[in-house]
């Protein structure tokens, strides 16, 4: 028997779940339930409780269930069509539709999390097309999900084509001149409070760099160069590039100034090889810290300024191509969000 955790309906699995392919914890022997009610296919689970108020009933539909036993676990919320209005598929994109979360969000209780109860959704409405309309939308939300999951595919694979290349790239300068990072670019600290920042671009601000990936701006810039940028703090350590205006989190490091025999891109491109380096080195137990000696530190292997630039090349491309499909899965992910928009009132 298999178990459905709340866990993986905000994490891990698509809107209409696939036993033949996706995956599902099983029940351990010692921990098999004595009462419950068995998943059917065209079911659907909400998630019941999260800290974010659009996460709040996030739901999947179990489209195929593969012959196997599926039970709702804890923390989420188990439907059924009985009256046999919807088809399989419509039901799990009707309830992640725009008009369905805000009905949600109006309702959800809680400070700092937010939850629904079975009592909710009488207060709650979705729109019912003909069963024939039904499966046309069903049909094109899942030929666009899927076409994600392929897109997502191709990044990944892609990621690892680069990174084999630039492994070999880097493993086979075993005779290259070895220099200490500290003595060919300048690194600094940054200044800037993540409270003076926002998420929102407004007229007159600047890229704002601090530990997360979330793109936050801020109303002054402290750098104006080419740099490569590294969070101060975490799990993984792993540089940015940029180059142009931007501010800096005081937790975090800019290297910049780049001596006339390495190439910024170069640099960036070998310090991605270097995050075991950090992590080895890095200082806390709770959050790994990076100091500014580990910087100053780091051995770099520089090779002729005319082979730094066929690596640069060779690796932007591939990095390029990484981007422009990344792109591609935005417009995916767009385009759904749209409809989910537009289909349902």
């Amino acid at each position: 028997m298999m178990n459905l955790h709340y866990g993986l309906i905000h994490v891990g699995l698509p809107t209409m779940v696939d036993l033949a392919k996706d995956k599902l914890p099983n029940i351990k022997e010692d921990n098999m339930p004595t009462n419950f009610e068995l998943c059917k296919e065209g079911d659907v689970a909400f998630a019941d409780a999260s800290e974010d108020t659009n996460e709040v009933a996030k739901t999947i539909e179990f489209y195929n269930l593969a012959e196997k036993n599926v039970v709702c676990g804890l923390h989420t919320i188990h439907g059924r069509d009985n009256k046999h209005k919807t088809v399989v598929g419509f039901k799990g994109y009707t309830f992640s539709s725009t008009v369905f979360h805000n009905q949600i969000r109006r309702i959800a209780q809680g400070t700092k999390i937010y939850s629904i109860s079975t009592k909710n959704f009488s207060e709650c409405y979705i729109g019912l097309p003909s069963k024939p309309e039904q499966t046309k939308i069903a049909t094109l939300l899942r030929l666009i999900d899927e076409r994600v999951a392929t897109q997502n595919k191709i990044i990944e694979a892609l990621k690892l084509l680069r990174d084999a290349i630039s492994g070999l790239i880097f493993n086979s300068m075993k005779n290259e001149k070895t220099i200490l990072l500290g003595n060919v670019a300048c690194i600094s600290n940054g200044s800037g409070d993540v409270q003076d920042s926002d998420s929102i671009k407004r007229d007159g601000w600047y890229p704002f760099f601090d530990r997360s990936e979330e793109q936050k701006w801020f109303p002054t810039y402290s750098f104006n160069r080419e740099a490569i940028i590294y969070a101060g703090e975490g799990q993984n350590f792993f540089p940015r590039y940029y180059k142009g205006k931007f501010a800096l989190h005081q937790r975090c490091y800019a290297i910049t100034d780049f001596c006339e025999c390495l190439l910024p891109k170069y640099c960036l491109y070998f310090m991605n090889t270097l995050n075991s380096y950090f992590i080895r080195n890095a200082v806390g137990s709770t959050v790994p810290s990076l100091r500014m000696d580990m910087f100053q530190k780091a051995k770099i292997k520089i090779p002729t300024i005319e082979r730094q630039q066929e690596i640069v090349s060779t690796l932007d491309a591939l990095s390029l191509k990484c981007e422009n499909e990344e792109i591609v899965r935005a417009l995916y992910n767009t385009q759904k969000s749209y409809l989910l928009q537009q289909l349902f009132i």
